[in-house]
This record gives structure tokens, C-alpha cells and sequence, in this order.
């Protein structure tokens, strides 16, 4: 097997551009687009959607679904669907990617999953220029559909919609002015209003955020959010990170909380001064953000190694009676250097470094976390066969998904050959992977032999 054989002539032509995505974990619902479940990831190929596409813009995992945005703007969803989050109008789930019919008129752009919702942000693909080119569309649990449905909430129409991100039982919503949103349950505070409260809310703008406690709380240009399981956390154009809602486990990152268990107006973690952050991410009880030097901070529960800080309580600013429960309330340097992009799931974290290499940490009982086969990753562990340049991190509640680019010629000969490996070749191939210098399709080479030998083995 050569080169020549895996791309046949590319003389005479220019080399496109090509994505791909891997989906891999727990797979109950078919959250991962395979008929069975699988610790090491794959890429899904375009056929399984259906599509022409080549290339993929975004990619988001819920608690148990998965939804992905294709070049041509199309969206597909799959996984659970008991709410109606795959917005196809049932509450049947399934194993496969599916075209969400009811945005084919829209250019979707973006995608987030919450546990049992999602949101997309789209533009009308006939536009002449009266529509704004970010619309915001959701369903699910909550959203008042198992349909996309147009939603303003307490934006003006024709808002330019940023970013949207969901959580257990609340969303928000950034506008492009640096406006933010919320709305769903607020009963441990998560929506940021001042007050904690029972049942469904409507969408609001958050008015106040605050420096410190004996501080009047002001107004802020966020420009960027992520919504954890009951807690959320802020980028402002400055660098500081806001954080609200239930701190129980020190995912909100301060030393004391305003109510409680609670903090009910967004205030900033002050541990973070003078770091610029760029990157925020929430999980089930735990925080991450990524400084303007790349350097990876975390805080929050860490009962099953999401901070990756190890298993011993001296860890840890708490250790409750029981032994069983850790958690940190302040920022903890993890990672001092290089870290390119973060996705924080249920338990688990996911990393991308600048080198390409992906490490996770955490719940690993499907192999979400880390390579090895332990149900805990206390450390971050590689994950490190995803071919291509990563682009995009998600995590879920037991799956983990990596959108990849191929942006060279060979880096397309790697997509080209991950696409031909078999229980046959697999030798063969990282042979020739190992001769091209790509270390990381000889990897995932090897994983996959090792996976081919072990169902063998259940069916002998």
C-alpha cells in the first residue's frame, strides 16, 4: 500500500479541505451512531448521514444525544430522545444521524446540546437583509417543543444571536452586543437574577454582575458563557471570569457564596485575577478555563477525577467526613502550558493541546476519559488516535466527541487511510502510517486491533 494507491492522482488538482468527526463512549441511547458501544473512537463516515458534505462546523454532545452541523449548514441529531432534543417532532430515539427537516431553510452555524434540549443559532439561507444572520432556534425539555421554534426570549427581534449554551434545566443566550440571557429553572439561582425561585422561568437579561460581595454590582460585556449541570460561568471582554448559581462542590471558584449554597448574582473569581481567560467550560460540579497563556485552571467536585488533580484529599481545600466526596473551591493550575481547547462533560474533561494530542480525565467507565481501561482517570490521560487537527472538543454524560480537520496533503492521505483500516489491514496500515511519520493513525492503528482481538475473543 503507497501513498499513490490511498489518493490516486492528485496532479493538476488543488487539495480540498476535510473534516472529520468521532464519537465514541457510553452508547445506551446511540448517542455515539453505532449499533454498539465501543471504547475507541472511529470517524463516522459521511454516508452515515447521508449527505455530501466533506467538511463539519460544529459538533456538541448532551447527556445521552449528539448533534452535528455540516458545511452545507444542515444539522443532524441522534441519540436519546425522550423530550423531543433531536427535534424531529417524536420522542423515539436513534442510533443514527438524521436531518433536522424543520431547519432546512436556515444556514445553521452553531450547535449546543443541554441534557435533555438543544439550540442551534442559524441564518434564513434567503436573506435580504432584513433577517438577523444569527437567529436562535430551540427544543426540547423546557423549550416548549419537540420542534425548532424561532426564540427572542428577552432579546429584541432581529438580535444577532453569539453563542447559546445549555445546561440540566437552564439555557442562555450571548448577544453580539455582550448581552446575556437566561432563562429555564432557577431554583439554585443558575439564571443570575438576584433570587432563587421555583418552576419555569421566563428569559430575562442579566443586569448585574458582581466584583465582590461588599461591591454595587454593575454591568458587563460578556463575551462568551457555558452553562454547567445548576451553575454557569462568564468571559468578559477583560479577561475576568463571573460564575453563578449552585456551589455546593467550589464550581463557582469562590472561598464564600452569597446564600448558602448558592450565589445568585454572577460575581467574579477573584483567584483569576491578572490571568486573562479565553476559554470557559462547565460540567456536572466542576469548572475549567484556558488563560491567554494556555494555561488550563480547574476547579469544583472531583469525587471521580474531573479536576485531574489525583485521588488523595490533601488535594483538595475540603474533605467531607465521609472520605467520599472532594472538592476544590479555588482555581487549581492543572495544566501550566499549550492548552488549545476544553469541553467539560457530566464527569469528565477533555483537553486539546497546541501539539494536536487530546488528554481527558475523569469518569472513564466507557472509556469517555482516557485509553486505559480503569473506570477512573485521576490524571490526565491520552487520548491520542483522532486523526487530523483538532477543531472542536464535547463531552456528554458518558461520550465524548472530536471534530478534526485535514488541512494538508497529509493529513488527507491520514483520513484516507483510517477510512480503509480492517481486522485484516490494521498491521499493514500502521506499518504505513509509521513510515509516514503520522503517529497518530499508528495509534489508532493499534487500538483498534487490540478492539477487533477482544470481540473476537466474546465471540470464541
Amino acid at each position: 500500500m503507497d501513498v499513490d494507491e490511498v489518493l490516486g492522482d492528485p496532479k493538476g488538482s488543488s487539495v480540498p479541505t476535510k473534516s472529520a468527526i468521532y464519537v465514541w463512549g457510553y452508547n445506551y441511547s446511540g448517542q455515539t451512531g453505532r449499533e454498539s458501544q465501543s471504547r475507541v473512537p472511529k470517524q463516522l463516515p459521511p454516508e452515515l448521514f447521508g449527505c455530501p458534505a466533506s467538511r463539519w462546523l460544529d459538533v456538541a454532545c448532551g447527556r445521552a444525544h449528539t448533534a452535528a452541523v455540516a458545511s452545507d449548514g444542515s444539522l443532524f441529531t441522534w441519540g436519546a430522545n425522550d423530550f423531543g432534543q433531536l427535534g424531529d417532532g417524536t420522542e423515539e430515539g436513534r442510533n443514527f444521524p438524521k436531518n433536522v427537516k424543520l431547519l432546512e431553510t436556515e444556514y445553521v452555524k452553531s450547535v449546543a446540546c443541554g441534557d435533555q434540549c438543544t439550540a442551534a443559532i442559524a441564518e434564513p439561507r434567503v436573506n435580504d437583509g432584513t433577517l438577523s444572520p444569527g437567529r436562535l432556534w430551540i427544543w426540547g425539555q423546557n423549550q416548549g417543543s419537540d420542534v425548532p421554534r424561532l426564540f427572542w426570549g428577552a432579546f429584541a427581534p432581529n438580535t444577532i444571536i453569539r453563542q447559546v449554551s445549555c445546561g440540566s434545566v437552564h439555557a442562555a443566550a450571548l448577544s453580539e452586543k455582550g448581552l446575556l440571557q437566561t432563562w429555564g429553572y432557577n431554583e439554585h439561582g443558575q439564571l443570575g437574577r438576584g433570587f432563587s425561585c421555583e418552576g419555569l422561568q421566563r428569559a430575562q437579561v442579566i443586569k448585574a454582575y458582581a466584583k465582590f460581595l461588599d461591591e454595587p454590582p454593575e454591568l458587563v460585556k460578556i463575551i462568551q458563557v457555558s452553562c454547567g449541570e445548576y451553575h454557569s460561568a462568564a468571559i468578559s471582554d477583560k479577561g475576568e471570569v463571573y460564575t453563578w448559581g449552585l456551589g455546593s462542590l467550589g464550581q463557582l471558584g469562590h472561598s464564600s457564596l452569597q446564600s448558602g449554597d448558592k450565589e445568585l448574582l454572577p460575581r467574579r473569581v477573584v483567584a483569576l485575577d491578572g490571568k486573562f481567560i479565553r476559554d470557559v467550560a462547565c460540567g456536572g460540579v466542576h469548572t475549567c478555563a484556558i488563560t491567554q497563556d494556555s494555561a488550563l485552571y480547574a476547579w469544583g467536585g472531583s469525587n471521580i477525577g474531573q479536576l485531574g488533580l489525583g485521588p488523595s484529599a490533601g488535594f483538595f481545600n475540603v474533605a467531607p467526613e465521609n472520605g467520599t466526596s472532594f472538592f476544590r473551591n479555588f482555581p487549581a493550575l492543572v495544566i501550566y502550558k499549550e492548552v488549545q481547547h476544553v469541553a467539560c462533560g457530566h464527569s469528565h474533561t477533555l483537553i486539546a493541546m497546541k501539539d494536536g494530542r487530546i488528554h481527558g480525565w475523569g469518569y472513564n467507565n466507557y472509556g469517555q476519559a482516557a485509553n486505559e481501561k480503569s473506570s477512573v482517570a485521576w490524571y490526565p490521560s491520552p487520548i491520542d488516535w483522532c486523526v487530523g487537527k483538532v477543531r472542536k472538543l464535547a463531552a456528554g454524560g458518558g461520550h465524548s466527541a472530536v471534530l478534526t480537520d485535514a488541512c494538508s496533503l497529509k493529513e488527507l492521505c491520514e483520513f484516507k487511510l483510517a477510512d480503509t483500516v480492517t481486522a485484516l489491514n490494521a498491521t499493514e496500515v500502521e506499518d504505513v502510517a509509521a513510515r509516514m511519520g503520522s503517529d497518530s493513525l499508528a495509534r489508532l492503528c493499534g487500538r483498534l486491533r487490540e478492539d477487533f482481538l477482544c470481540n473476537e475473543c466474546l465471540l470464541s
